[in-house]
């Protein structure tokens, strides 16, 4: 019987050193019934892919994917690529029958998520969508708390991504910022999350209305080379057009009546990666900031008299999810901790042959939200699902 899943890494940035961490530890501090094996990383960079196989433990390099794809030793592809990367290279995975591992946003449009969605269901492989804010324990207890009726009917959602790393007008046009390889700016990027969180807690959006706007229009071209973790160097003098709005708004309607709202920006100074998220119910309301992930606001009308005010939930209880395989309670985990989940999620999911949210269908409908916000910024329309 098998006792092993060989993985194949594309990409060896940001995301292919959180993925990487996540398949060491998962067998580390979780009992799974497929150990991971890092079977080969894959990106352009031989040089630097040399080094960064040899700090993570991959076994082999190669600098074409397609080959990851088609070998007879990977089981798992996983995409932690741009996203206008992933369409090609799932694709490929899923008609060799591998299981998909894949970075958010899915794709560049509904059109392609869809396809994705169409051959990984074909060819009977587990597809999962990293949105892995869904896996932390906080996160995880929220859903635990509205499931058991805790918040009763939900009225609000009110959810807000905000970073800075773009601030200085200075800062060079990287891919993040043209359309042709980000296909929007906070609007996918983060909003992405923000929407894929609310459809975990609070359930399918039916309306959306979107507000866009862009700040800075025009940046220094980028030495792609020196691209890194949101910084890069120019080239020199020569400017480029961003082709991404800088800020994204939503409202929206959910089809169980409530109603929400989003922010996304890169233009918070000050704001490094802050999410955070409000949910008002007709018992209760929880509160959460990623800045402060441990821990879970949360206001219950069941208190009495003279007792209610929103508490706060140090979510590090072996009670709480995924605490307890790691330290004892009151000593916090972070940001890296969600995708050892993701990890071990999924390894379940592909040993007991069942599926995984959020999949490539949850990522159909995130786009479609997504697509909507955009198209009513343009038509300054709301835009019925």
């Amino acid at each position: 019987m098998k006792s092993e899943l060989c993985i194949g890494l594309i990409g060896s940035k940001f995301m292919g050193r959180a993925h990487s961490n996540a398949w060491k530890k998962a067998g580390l501090f979780f009992e799974l019934p497929l150990q991971p094996v890092l079977q080969v990383v894959c990106a352009r960079e031989q040089n630097s892919l040399h080094e960064f196989a040899a700090q993570w433990g991959w076994q082999q390099i190669e600098t074409d994917w397609k080959k990851v794809v088609s070998s007879p030793h990977v089981d798992v592809v996983d995409i932690a690529l741009p996203q206008h990367l992933h369409y090609e290279v799932a694709l490929a995975a899923a008609r060799e029958g591998k299981h998909i591992f894949c970075e958010k946003p899915l794709a560049m449009n509904t059109t392609q998520a869809e396809e994705m969605l169409h051959v990984c269901e074909q060819n009977k492989v587990v597809h999962y969508l990293n949105h892995n804010y869904r896996r932390t324990p906080a996160i995880a207890f929220a859903r635990r708390l509205i499931d058991d009726g805790k918040l009763g009917r939900i009225f609000h959602w009110r959810s807000a991504y905000q970073q800075d790393w773009i601030v200085d007008p200075a800062f060079p046009l990287t891919w993040q910022l043209r359309a042709e390889t980000a296909q929007a700016g906070p609007q996918w990027d983060l909003n992405s999350h923000a929407v894929d969180l609310a459809h975990y807690l609070v359930g399918p959006i039916t309306k959306v209305s979107g507000l866009t706007a862009q700040f800075v229009a025009e940046r220094p071209l980028a030495d792609e080379a020196s691209s890194g973790n949101l910084h890069a160097n120019a080239l020199g003098e020569a400017m480029g057009k961003v082709t991404v709005e800088d800020a994204a708004l939503m409202m929206v309607q959910f089809k169980n009546g409530a109603v929400g709202s989003f922010e996304a920006t890169r233009f918070a100074t000050g704001r490094k990666n802050a999410l955070t998220f409000e949910i008002y119910g007709s018992k209760g309301s929880l509160k959460f900031d990623l800045e402060r992930m441990n821990e879970l606001q949360f206001f219950s009308s069941d208190d009495g008299e003279g007792c209610q005010g929103f508490r706060t939930i140090q979510t590090t209880e072996a009670s709480h999810p995924y605490a307890a395989s790691w330290w004892p309670p009151g000593h916090i985990i972070g940001y890296e901790h969600s995708f050892v989940h993701a990890a071990v999620d999924f390894i379940r999911a592909v040993a007991s042959g069942s599926s995984i949210e959020p999949n490539f269908a949850s990522g159909v409908q995130i786009l479609k939200v997504l697509e909507a916000g955009l198209e009513s910024a343009l038509t300054q329309k709301q835009v019925v699902l």
